[in-house]
């Protein structure tokens, strides 16, 4: 899947397609007319509350989309950046990034296809050494 371009309409059609949901009950639960959904379907971004409610119903976390696109496509971090720990925030820290399967193995085919060598992805998307070595071992095989 291409998470650098999201069309959040059509993955949504995509998952009602596969939870075989159908328009009246969508459209009861959204409280819309099937000429609502039918936008909703086209539209390429939609509000995060109506994202949230999508991803309730459709037991699918849409929101997943976005952060691996962040992971993926933000620009490299700066080299004098202050530490997170550092700054002063009143939102949510997260100690830990989440490598899924497909991020894992999006950045092993950039290394076995020749895109990117191991040390542009270390410093790129920030992976410590020791998790990129594992994953290869652990992958390779496989």
């Amino acid at each position: 899947m291409n998470l650098k371009e999201i069309h959040i309409g059509k993955l949504i059609q995509t998952r009602v397609d596969e939870k075989e949901m159908e328009a009246v009950r969508l459209c009861s639960y959204f409280k819309c007319t099937e000429d609502e959904l039918k936008k909703i379907y086209q539209s390429e971004d939609i509000s995060a509350a109506l994202l949230l409610k999508w991803s309730k119903l459709l037991e699918y976390d849409f929101f997943r989309l976005y952060s691996q696109h962040l992971i993926f496509y933000s620009p490299p971090a700066i080299k004098n950046f202050q530490k997170d720990s550092d700054q002063k925030t009143s939102l949510p820290q997260f100690r830990k990034n989440i490598y899924t399967s497909e991020m894992i193995g999006f950045i092993l085919e950039m290394i076995s296809s020749g895109t990117k060598t191991k040390k542009q992805v270390i410093t790129e998307y920030r992976i410590p050494k020791t998790t990129l070595y594992k994953w290869i071992e652990k992958y390779s095989s496989s």
